[in-house]
């Protein structure tokens, strides 16, 4: 595995995203329980995003599983499932939860670039903030189609580079870092997540998934976006929430709607 991989896999494996929040004392169903009860508070538009119940009776997969609540979704509503992650960890979390629901999946190391599966065997592709992450994306995406059935459908949340995320990660390591001349593209690789994180605009996006048949693509604004909690892994401090309080949330949400983080792709091969 190449090196830029390495250092991916090593950032999320020392901690599946939330991890730290959610699974802490002794009742770990609870636990789960208020993980998925606090993502879909943070990020309501998941569940209308992942049309978790037009997945039953079809099969599958999604890439990256994380600590397994939008796969615990899918499986309760008796899809035909299947999950990998480059994790052991994110794997591991996964299978305990869906044991400890008595829910059924079917869980494997992978890599998005490198799919251990047969063509066209999919009739759905879901991938939550994750193929951003891989060195190779584009290659993560042509994977995606190879593996899905005609017709079948990809469900891919993507960065955003035109994020109000992004501008405040600029402003706090470049401008303020007296590095002005620094791109949005360096700040999101540096400072956002694990090393090489990438953000796209919305034409790089269409463009990347040209080869589908048809495509639709939104963005979000995100509670990292509008600072209305303290989710995120590398960042905090007092700036931040002296932020937080001055932050002109309802200003944003009526001017600037569509410079969210998050950008909701639906692609149907």
């Amino acid at each position: 595995m190449e090196e830029n991989k390495l250092l991916v896999k090593d950032f999320w494996n020392n901690a599946s995203c939330g991890e730290e929040l959610y699974l802490k004392g002794d009742n770990e169903k609870q636990a789960f329980i208020n993980q998925s009860n606090k993502r879909y508070e943070l990020e309501p538009y998941i569940i209308d995003f992942a049309e978790f119940a037009e997945a039953k009776g079809k099969k599958v997969l999604e890439i990256g599983v994380g600590l397994g609540a939008d796969h615990q979704k899918f499986a309760e509503t008796g899809a035909d499932l299947f999950g990998i992650d480059l994790t052991e960890r994110a794997i591991m979390n996964t299978k305990n939860r869906l044991n400890l629901f008595g829910l059924n999946t079917n869980l494997s190391i992978g890599d998005a670039e490198k799919l251990h599966f047969e063509d066209n065997i999919f009739d759905i592709v879901y991938s939550w903030g994750v193929i951003h992450h891989s060195p190779n994306t584009e290659r993560a995406i042509e994977e995606i189609l190879r593996v899905l059935k005609k017709g079948g459908k990809a469900k891919i949340m993507i960065y955003h580079k035109y994020s109000f995320v992004g501008y405040m990660l600029w402003l706090r390591y470049a401008l303020f870092g007296f590095k002005p001349f620094t791109k949005l593209n360096e700040i999101y690789s540096k400072y956002l997540e694990s090393p090489g994180t990438k953000a796209y605009t919305t034409k790089e996006a269409y463009q990347m998934f040209s080869k589908f048949s048809s495509v639709q693509i939104s963005t979000v604004l995100t509670h990292g976006d509008l600072l209305t909690s303290q989710a995120g892994q590398r960042h905090s401090g007092s700036i931040l929430t002296l932020a937080r309080k001055l932050f002109p949330v309802q200003l944003i949400k009526k001017m600037f709607p569509t410079h969210g983080l998050f950008m909701l792709i639906s692609a149907v091969k």
